[in-house]
């Protein structure tokens, strides 16, 4: 029966239960699922080094041959192990595999390989050249046992015919019994522990010509995959040269139709297989990873395009709004709006007097107003007696749009009703016309379903089937990238689920700062709206990475700001103290130890509350009244505050800790004091000393916005780091695509014109199977 590439792993490749566990990790099922699990680098054995030039550090490769293999077991640890010996014209060097006594199996003996690692050395001088099998306790290392095998353990710089002379009368004295070796030279004690091992036909020319008469060519470069306990770099490359020898690549079908291959160069999907995984120049990679990265994009996009493409079908509600009452209804702001909300306000309301539905995405930096944007969008939906929906990540944040919106629309004869996990309330209460009330979720949903209730605001218990709408023609959603599409999608068809065709408008918010190529990924099915001004007034935020010794003279500057009448947040990492047992190593602030040591040695004078995840709401709604009436001055809280919370008079945060957020995070924690015309202070204390770290807190520092900031944490990740990033539902190879906005506006286009000749791919068969399967895997949350 012809190979497959969907046939499981499991079924053509031998493995243990701990095999199929890492492949699972690792996202690997089927053979396809191999093939695309590609290397995040390559190292290059132009760069090999003799043996003899070899000091314990070095991290190397070398080419030899290998002799002297050997699976066996320690005698005390029992461990399972490989040993051999690989030889070059200047000498010879011990190689030992912890764990893989399989190493000895697969390689043959004589065999030419490469060996790369990091060269060891033994801790203790002159022991005794045993057997293996023998009792040898050298220190604490697991390696010991090995390192008294029979086979002299020696890097040797003499005449390869006297070493190997000299070698084999050590080891006849040790198996006859004779009086132990001992082997002195300290170039005796060097060994490779665990290094990667890859079988070549020929070495590279110019290496070991005249020892081993060889004169052929072999490529340079080799694969370094990503790993996982139980599944080495080394099991992936053996694994899958055994995969290639069985036809499989002929097995595969292009997704990508051959016109847009040649339109941009890139190779076929066998031979960027071959490049991805055993390229013969770095060229042949790059070229490799390059179709592969358009490859994922493109197919993000045609499922972005084709998902709005069919979401425009439907017929929408069409509002002839009156600009003049919206205008009339922004005079009313509590301060001036910019120029930026105005014309955000003016796109959206436009695209709302169309028939097809709106799909727009609103980004804007902390602090520069988009609520109002969504409360003056959803002025002109209301005023024609409509419904709209307002979803956010948080009780806190629904709670606090609750309270906005009751702010801006108390003057009109409408109700206004929050719905949470924690319970439901409404505006206006009948016993108090200016407060809102409690009421009962059945009470709520009776009224949302006969229209009663103009606006509902909420957590995701507003996409519950429960949750019915008579005219739902306008859905918000705060902070797009805590939802996933799936979420998004229940919400705007809540009128399609009750009989409605019709279906609302779509505003999606974002503060989150996201690289231009991502929003245009990601976001692909959405217009996109920036709001790149902030409110007249507002001062930029002082920040400054505070390290160990300059804490107590911060506290002093941030005591004036309280004395002052100003607030503090403080954002630590973790609610509790770690377990001394098990984490002694953890040095993480917690936000219930800080809070009392704040209280208790450095801000006696002050009132010091808490705020966390794992408290209950109405213990959470305390905290916040009481931080935003002045009653708590200083409020110790986790991320939990990250998003949406609104308390101008607090205009100092400390973030503890700050090496163990993200940028993007760090720049939102900030945003919470960037809400008032007062001077805003952010202090990220670290107790790191990794310059890397140092390097990228600076630039928290130093970024004049979060735009700036997110284009600069893209430009200074790597492929490794970036693959944090997997909430977008985005593979490390398509995230270095990322930064090449040519390429990312390259596949949009050629998924925008796909989609528009053929909507459902039914000429694409294969296409529409990998978009199908894409949208199903691929989450974005």
């Amino acid at each position: 029966m012809p190979i497959s590439p969907d046939i499981p792993v499991s079924e053509h490749f031998r493995i243990t239960p701990i095999q199929k566990d890492a492949l699972k990790k690792l996202g690997v099922h089927t053979l396809e699922d191999l093939l695309y699990h590609f290397p995040v680098r390559y190292g290059d054995t132009a760069e090999a080094r003799s043996i003899s030039s070899l000091k314990k550090g070095d991290a190397v490769a070398i080419f030899g041959k290998i002799t002297h293999l050997k699976a066996t077991k320690g005698f005390k640890t029992k461990m399972t192990m490989a040993t051999a010996t690989v030889e070059d014209e200047s000498g010879t060097i011990q190689c030992i595999w912890f764990n893989q006594p399989y190493i000895a199996k697969m390689t043959p003996e004589g065999a030419l390989v490469r060996i790369e690692g990091k060269v060891s050395q033994r801790r203790s001088k002159g022991k005794e050249v045993r057997s293996i099998e023998s009792e040898t306790k050298i220190g604490s290392d697991p390696s010991s046992e090995a390192l008294g095998h029979s086979i002299p353990f020696t890097t040797n710089t003499t005449p390869r015919k006297e070493a190997f002379a000299s070698s084999s009368s050590m080891r006849a004295k040790a198996i006859v019994g004779e009086e132990p070796v001992f082997v002195e030279p300290d170039n005796a004690k060097l060994y490779f522990s665990n290094p990667k091992i890859e079988l070549i036909d020929k070495l590279p020319v110019g290496v070991g010509d005249s020892l081993f008469g060889t004169d052929g060519e072999s490529h340079t470069l080799y694969p370094v995959y990503p790993e996982s306990r139980g599944i080495s770099s080394l099991w992936m490359y053996h694994s899958l040269q055994k995969l290639f020898k069985t036809g499989i690549l002929d097995a595969l079908e292009d997704p990508i139709p051959a016109d847009i291959l040649k339109k941009y160069n890139l190779p076929g999907i066998k031979t960027a297989c071959i490049w991805m995984h055993a390229p013969q120049k770095h060229d042949d990679a790059l070229s490799a990873r390059k179709r592969f990265s358009f490859q994922e994009i493109f197919m993000i996009q045609l499922g972005r395009q084709q998902a709005r493409k069919l979401y425009e079908q439907y017929p929408s509600f069409v509002l002839e709004t009156d600009m003049g009452h919206v205008h009339e209804f922004i005079r009313r702001f509590p301060f001036q709006a910019t120029d930026a909300q105005k014309r955000a306000i003016e796109t959206i309301v436009g695209d709302m007097s169309r028939e097809q539905p709106m799909s727009r995405l609103l980004e804007g930096d902390v602090g520069s107003g988009k609520t109002a944007v969504a409360a003056a969008t959803a002025y002109a939906v209301m005023n024609a007696r409509l419904q709209i929906a307002y979803m956010c990540p948080t009780e806190i944040l629904a709670t606090q749009h609750f309270e906005s919106f009751i702010q801006y629309f108390s003057y009109m004869p409408i109700r206004i009703a929050l719905i949470t996990g924690s319970g439901c309330r409404v505006f206006p209460s009948k016993v108090n016309p200016k407060s809102w009330t409690d009421i009962s979720r059945s009470q709520l949903l009776k009224w949302v379903a006969d229209g009663s209730i103009a606006a509902v605001i909420g957590t995701q218990a507003l996409i519950q089937k429960s949750v019915k709408f008579k005219r739902l023609a306008y859905a918000i959603i705060d902070e797009q990238h805590r939802f996933g599409i799936g979420q998004r999608k229940r919400l705007v068809q809540k009128n399609m689920e009750h009989g409605n065709a019709l279906a609302p408008h779509l505003l999606s918010m974002t503060a989150t700062p996201i690289p231009r190529t991502l929003a245009l990924t990601i976001y692909g099915d959405l217009d996109l709206t920036i709001l790149d001004q902030s409110p007249a007034g507002r001062k930029p935020i002082i920040t400054e990475l505070v390290l160990p010794d300059k804490r107590s003279e911060t506290y002093e500057k941030i005591r004036r700001e309280l004395a002052d009448g100003r607030q503090l947040y403080v954002i630590c990492p973790r609610i509790d103290e770690p377990d001394p047992d098990k984490e002694a190593a953890v040095i993480a602030k917690s936000v219930k130890e800080e809070a009392a040591r704040l209280s208790r040695s450095v801000f006696p004078e002050y009132e010091v509350g808490i705020l966390h995840g794992k408290m209950k709401p109405h213990e959470k709604d305390r905290a916040m009244a009481d931080f935003k009436s002045g009653k708590i001055n200083i409020l110790c809280a986790t991320s939990v505050v990250e998003v949406g919370v609104n308390v101008p008079n607090a205009t100092v945060i400390i973030i503890e800790g700050a090496e163990r957020f993200g940028l993007a995070q760090l720049h939102q924690l900030r945003g919470r004091v960037m809400r008032s015309a007062h001077q805003a202070y952010c202090y990220a204390f670290t107790e790191t000393n990794s310059a890397k770290s140092i390097e990228r807190l600076t630039a928290l520092a130093t970024a004049k916005n979060g735009f700036e900031l997110a284009e600069l944490d893209l430009t200074q990740r790597g492929a490794g780091e970036l693959s944090g990033l997997r909430q977008w539902g985005v593979s490390d190879v398509a995230m270095e695509a990322l930064k090449n906005l040519k390429m990312v506006e390259a596949a949009r286009n050629e998924a925008m014109k796909l989609i528009a000749e053929d909507t459902s791919l039914g000429k694409y068969p294969l296409l529409k199977k990998v978009v199908d399967r894409s949208a199903k895997e691929s989450h974005f949350e």
